[in-house]
C-alpha cells in the first residue's frame, strides 16, 4: 500500500498542509516579531535555520553511509528533504516511513533507510540531552519542572548508541521485520561523524535562538548563548519524546519558555521561540521542495530500482 503513488502523494499533501497550517496559524505574532527585527537579523535567523537543518541532514547521511549506502548530496537532499515532512504528521514515525519508501528509489534497502533514520534520531536525542545539560547551571531544576528528567536520560541513550549494543538492537529489529540481516554494522567512526554533525547542529540552532532573544532584550553574553543553546537542545529532545505532538509542537515551547524565563520576559521568550519554530518549519518546506525537484531528476515515477547485489 505504501508503494502506491496515490498513497505517497496523499502523504505528501497531508504533511504539507499541516506544516502550512501551522505557519499560517501563527502569522500575526510572526509579523509582530519581524517588525521588531532588523533586515540583517531576519536574514541571519533564516541562514542559521538552513544551517541547522543542513547539519541534521549530514548527520543522517553519515549514519546511512556507515550502514553501507553512501548517497550523493543530490540524492541525500531528495530523500531527507521529503522525509522531513513526516515530522508534521502526528505519531512520530512518519519521517522514518517516508525515508524508507523514498530511499528505495535510490537503491537503498528499506530496512537500512529506516535503521539509519532511527539511529540518526537517537544520536540527536543523546547529543541534545548532553548539550541541554549546559543550561542547568543557568536555570534551576524547579523551573524545568517535569521536563528536567530529559537531561538525565542522556547516559542511558549514550550506552544504547555504543556500536556493540546498537548493532545488536538494529540486527534484532531487522530480523523481527523479516528483512534479512544487518550487512554493514555501525562503526565508532561513523557514529562519531554523525555525533559531530549533530552537536554542530545544536550550536547553530542555539545561535539562531540567541540572535532572536538578544534582539528582544536578552543581554548578548556568553552565558546567555549557553542558555539559549542548551535550552533549545533540551526542548527539542523533550518535544521528540512527546510523540503525539507533530514535530514536538507545544512541548518545545513550554520547555524553552521555562529555560528562558529567568533571563527574558515571558512574552518576549514566547515570541522568540515561536519565530524560531516558524522559520525552521519554512526551512523544512524549502528542503522538501528541493527534494521533490531533485527526486524528479533521479528516478522516473512508477519505476522500482533494480535489486541490490550482495
Amino acid at each position: 500500500m505504501l508503494r502506491s503513488p496515490w498513497v505517497r502523494w496523499g502523504f505528501l499533501v497531508t504533511a504539507l498542509a499541516l506544516a502550512v497550517w501551522y505557519v499560517l496559524g501563527n502569522r500575526e505574532p510572526l509579523l509582530r516579531a519581524a517588525a521588531g527585527l532588523s533586515g540583517t537579523e531576519v536574514v541571519l535567523v533564516v541562514v542559521l535555520g538552513v544551517g541547522y537543518v543542513w547539519c541534521t541532514l549530514l548527520a543522517w547521511r553519515a549514519v546511512l553511509a556507515d550502514l553501507g549506502s553512501p548517497l550523493s548530496l543530490r540524492s541525500a537532499i531528495a530523500v531527507f528533504g521529503i522525509s522531513q515532512l513526516g515530522k508534521y504528521v502526528p505519531g512520530g514515525v512518519w519521517n522514518v516511513v517516508a525515508a524508507a519508501e523514498f530511499g528505495a528509489g535510490h537503491s537503498v534497502p528499506r530496512s537500512r533507510s529506516a535503521a539509519s533514520m532511527l539511529v540518526a534520531v537517537a544520536v540527536s536525542v543523546a547529543s541534545g540531552a548532553a548539550v541541554g545539560a549546559v543550561a542547568l547551571p543557568f536555570v534551576s531544576a524547579g523551573a524545568l519542572g517535569a521536563w528536567s528528567w530529559v537531561v538525565w536520560a542522556a547516559p542511558a541513550v549514550v550506552v544504547v548508541l555504543a556500536p556493540p549494543v546498537l548493532n545488536r538492537l538494529i540486527g534484532l529489529a531487522v530480523r523481527v521485520a523479516r528483512r534479512g540481516a544487518l550487512e554493514h554494522p555501525m562503526t565508532w567512526g561513523g557514529l562519531g561523524r554523525a555525533a559531530a554533525w549533530s552537536v554542530a547542529g545544536w550550536l547553530v540552532a542555539g545561535l539562531q535562538l540567541w540572535v532572536l532573544c538578544t534582539a528582544l532584550g536578552l543581554p548578548p553574553t556568553a552565558r546567555t548563548f549557553a542558555l539559549a543553546t542548551g535550552g533549545w537542545a533540551l526542548a527539542w529532545t523533550a518535544g521528540f519524546l512527546f510523540v503525539v505532538a507533530p514535530a514536538g509542537a507545544g512541548v518545545r515551547e513550554v520547555v524553552l519558555a521555562a529555560v528562558l524565563a529567568g533571563a527574558l520576559s515571558g512574552p518576549a521568550a514566547g515570541l522568540a521561540v515561536l519565530v524560531s519554530r516558524v522559520v525552521l518549519t519554512l526551512v523544512d518546506l524549502a528542503f522538501a521542495g528541493a527534494g521533490l525537484l531533485l527526486a524528479r531528476g533521479v528516478r522516473r515515477p512508477g519505476v522500482e530500482p533494480p535489486p541490490l547485489r550482495p
